[in-house]
C-alpha cells in the first residue's frame, strides 16, 4: 500500500515495487485521471491494482476505505509517501499553511499506519517505509512546516521501529534531498544544482530504487533507519 501514489515520488515507488512483484493498493486524494493512468500502466506489468480514493488527514474517511480491506488481508509493506509543502517565511506563514502540511505527514502517517499495523503485528511480518526529507534533517528557509512535519516523522520512525521490531515489523525512512517533481518544479534549479555534489537533481527511480530496497529481502537486517537520496548534499 503506498499513499499519495497518484504522482511524483509515489507513483515511481508504486511502478517499481509492481515491477518487484506486488500488488498494489494505491492511495491518492483527488487526480482521479493520474491515479488510473497509473492503475494501467501496473495492469500492464502484470499485476493488480487496486485504487483507494481517500484524504489521509480524515479519519473517517481512512476507516471507512482501510477496514473492508484489512478484515481480509494486511499489506506486506506500507509505505507513506503523502505529503505536499506550502513554503513561505514563518512570519507571513498562515495557521492554515501550518496545519496543513503537518497533518498529511503527521496526522496521515498515524492514522494509516495505525489501520495497519495491528495484522503486521499479528502476522509478525511487515515492512513501514516512511519518506522524510533533506528538509526535515537539515531545515530550509520558508519551509518550517514541511521541515517540522518531516522531522516529526524522522522521529516517529525510530520510536515505532523499536515498538514493533521485536513482532518482526521493520520500519524506516528514505529522505529525498531536491528530487525532479511538481515540487520542485519552481525552484531555481541552477542554484540547487551547483550544491549537490552529484551535479544534478535526482529523479524520482532513485528514490524508488531506495524503497524497493528496504521491502526487499536484502534489508533484512536493517531497522530504524534513515536512508538518504539526496545526491551528497547532505550526509
Amino acid at each position: 500500500m503506498i499513499t499519495g501514489a497518484s504522482r511524483g515520488l509515489g507513483r515511481a515507488i508504486a511502478l517499481r515495487l509492481a515491477r518487484e512483484g506486488y500488488d498494489i493498493w494505491a492511495n491518492y486524494r483527488s487526480a482521479h485521471e493520474a491515479a488510473h493512468e497509473l492503475q494501467a500502466q501496473i495492469e500492464e506489468t502484470g499485476r493488480t491494482c487496486r485504487l483507494l480514493p481517500f484524504d489521509v488527514c480524515d479519519e473517517k474517511q481512512v476507516a471507512e476505505a482501510l477496514d473492508p480491506l484489512l478484515s481480509e488481508t494486511t499489506p506486506d509493506v506500507l509505505i507513506n509517501n503523502a505529503g505536499f509543502s506550502k513554503d513561505t517565511l514563518m512570519m507571513w506563514m498562515s495557521t492554515e499553511e501550518w496545519q496543513s502540511v503537518t497533518d498529511v505527514s503527521l496526522r496521515g502517517f498515524f492514522l494509516v499506519t495505525k489501520a495497519v499495523l495491528l495484522g503486521m503485528m499479528k502476522r509478525r511480518s511487515g515492512r513501514i517505509v516512511n519518506i522524510a526529507s533533506t528538509s526535515g534533517q537539515t531545515g530550509l528557509p520558508g519551509q518550517s512546516n514541511y521541515a517540522a512535519a518531516k522531522a516529526g516523522l524522522i522521529g516517529a520512525t525510530r520510536a515505532l521501529a523499536a515498538e514493533v521490531v521485536k513482532r518482526g515489523v521493520l520500519v524506516n525512512a528514505v529522505a529525498p534531498g531536491f528530487i525532479e517533481t511538481e515540487m520542485t518544479q519552481d525552484l531555481p534549479r541552477e542554484q540547487i544544482i551547483g550544491r549537490i555534489p552529484l551535479g544534478r537533481l535526482g529523479r524520482p527511480e532513485d528514490v524508488a530504487g531506495a524503497v524497493a530496497f528496504l521491502c526487499s529481502h536484502d534489508a533484512d537486517y536493517i531497522v530504524g533507519q534513515v536512508i538518504n537520496v539526496n545526491g551528497g548534499i547532505y550526509g
